[in-house]
């Protein structure tokens, strides 16, 4: 079976990648340039930008790219940015994560390809949730963040294009992933957890899902299986591990996973400052954003997922965690 993946060289595509050699599966990727990263197994479709991919120039890409293709796995995207100085920062993401993705879907289709996976973001169903009232697919919610508004475009797009046309579509709405070469904020954290530092993170008391490496790349692969998730066709889905935490009990969670790395190593420690305290400060600082993540909740119903497909997660928070701090 021949698998085409876009977003080779990014945090979910290398393990992807991984995962597709391992079970024998023939893989396609389109990269912007040669690379020697990606094992040779990997034939390379070379276009260059994704923003410059338009129905009327393709840079180079055709059908015949998909010969043989029966599932595009669709991850590469222009990321959410905090700080985006461009002058149109949503004409920007919808060149990328909109069109691009809709040319793309279109020549699969034209081509045959029978099944359309797309990552997509939890932020399409917004950023925070009221305490145990979680996010669901059924959510109606246009998103205004020009990030999440070109993702739902996108799957607007790609929901009409399956009733068109014989390829289906798999949308897939992961909240902030992580495992082993995670960047970002989650990076900083683990980072954080190994000094010997005192950090006001001993009282929030938030909910937040989250998604495994380990466990996106497992769902991902699962949906492959065309006859094993046909029930996935044309929907869309969220998908989370198996239990949410708290800020604090994240923190306290990665202390407790460099502690096994390293009994000799020291580890901060939390301080049980008030959230109405922090907020007040983040806003002085002009910091609402990072704060929000911090402190709010964030909690994703992905009860439709495993009914509808029967996939559990194949790893555990702590287990994933193990696996970052081995890098660390």
């Amino acid at each position: 079976m021949k698998i085409f993946v876009t977003g080779a060289n990014g945090f979910v595509g290398k393990a992807l990648i991984v995962n597709l050699l391992s079970q024998i599966y023939e893989v396609k990727a389109l990269v912007r340039q040669f690379s020697k990263a990606l094992p040779l197994a990997v034939e390379q479709i070379i276009v260059g930008d994704l923003a410059d991919l338009t129905l009327s120039d393709t840079t180079g890409l055709s059908t015949r790219d998909f010969k043989d293709v029966e599932v595009v796995i669709h991850t590469a995207a222009r990321v959410h940015i905090i700080n985006d100085n461009t002058f149109n920062p949503l004409l920007e993401f919808r060149k990328v994560n909109r069109d691009a993705t809709l040319v793309l879907a279109r020549l699969a289709a034209n081509s045959g390809v029978k099944r359309f996976i797309f990552l997509s973001s939890i932020k399409v169903n917004g950023e925070i949730t009221s305490l145990n009232k979680p996010f669901t697919p059924d959510d109606v919610h246009v998103p205004k963040d020009p990030y999440a508004l070109s993702k739902y475009e996108a799957e607007k797009g790609l929901l009409a294009l399956a009733q068109e046309t014989e390829m289906d579509v798999v949308i897939i709405r992961p909240p902030l992933i992580y495992g082993p070469g995670v960047k970002g904020n989650f990076s900083s954290l683990m980072k954080w957890m190994s000094k010997p530092v005192p950090l006001p993170f001993g009282a929030i008391h938030n909910q937040r899902s989250l998604v495994a490496l380990d466990n996106l790349v497992s769902f991902i692969s699962f949906c492959l299986d065309l006859k094993k998730s046909s029930k996935a066709s044309n929907q869309v889905l969220l998908i989370c591990d198996d239990e949410d935490v708290s800020t604090t009990q994240l923190l306290k969670k990665v202390r407790q996973t460099l502690n096994f790395q390293s009994s000799s190593r020291k580890q901060a420690w939390l301080l049980p400052v008030p959230v109405s305290i922090l907020m007040f400060f983040a806003k002085l600082l002009g910091k609402d954003n990072i704060a929000n993540r911090l402190f709010g909740s964030l909690q994703v119903d992905s009860s439709k997922t495993r009914d509808l497909l029967g996939w559990t997660p194949v790893v555990t928070v702590d287990e994933q965690l193990a696996k970052i701090a081995k890098e660390t």
